[in-house]
């Protein structure tokens, strides 16, 4: 585990320049119920980025800025835009920020704007990496639908939103944490068909985790090249 947690403090080094070497991590996880932890038992204690913080241990704040029913458009049926959460997330000042927004925007109701998808993603990244605190964004794609309903379709999700999502990714130069892949053939971990339970919410966090190590992993390559600062706040 030591070698986990010296490869995750890298991911500060090299992502977020603008960290002190005493200043804790502050690391904004920004999505919808599944980020919420809608339907995890005990769920204060379980849902995702409360997992995430324990994985990444002392040095680290890992906050759940998750709203259930959110949508990463702004003409949806709920944008995120316009929670408490995303001006809480704001204010937080994150070094870090993971992006899980696509699920609810699947509803017919919010699929008639998909042509909208691409330009209000962009632009949330472009409003948090403008952050004085400089974060690094990472884009993860939406969780499997095992079973549609409430107008989530598995269709859309797979066949569309994740597409446009990696399209946004590509052009913006952002890692994408590849939840879809991650959760894939876990149907026993999803009662309702679209939230995961504890152990898929354990899955979720764990995919993020490591996708951070890897990150940190190819940020090193990159400043023993000299492309990179040698130490935060350089």
């Amino acid at each position: 585990m030591r070698k986990y947690s010296i490869l995750a403090a890298v991911v500060i080094c090299l992502h977020a320049p603008t960290v002190r070497a005493e200043e804790v991590v502050r690391v904004a996880c920004v999505g919808d119920s599944i980020t919420y932890g809608a339907g995890v038992a005990n769920r204060g204690k379980n849902n995702y980025p409360k997992v995430l913080g324990g994985l990444l241990g002392a040095g680290y704040e890992s906050r759940n800025f998750g709203v259930s029913g959110a949508t990463l458009l702004k003409k949806g049926d709920l944008p995120y835009w316009r929670t408490g959460a995303f001006k809480a997330a704001t204010e937080f000042k994150p070094h870090i920020v993971i992006i899980k927004l696509g699920t609810n925007d699947s509803k017919p109701q919010n699929w008639k704007h998909k042509a909208q998808y691409a330009i209000d993603l962009a632009a949330l990244v472009d409003h948090f990496e403008a952050l004085p605190s400089r974060p690094k964004v990472w884009l993860c794609k939406p969780v499997p639908v095992y079973r549609d309903r409430w107008g989530i379709t598995e269709k859309v999700v797979k066949g569309e939103v994740i597409p446009l999502l990696e399209g946004v990714a590509k052009k913006k130069k952002l890692p994408v944490i590849d939840l879809y892949k991650a959760l894939s053939g876990a149907r026993e971990h999803f009662p309702d068909g679209v939230h995961p339970n504890v152990k898929g919410a354990g899955i979720l966090a764990r995919s993020v985790y490591k996708a951070l190590l890897k990150g940190a992993l190819k940020g090193k390559a990159k400043r023993a090249a000299g492309r990179l600062p040698a130490k935060a706040g350089s």
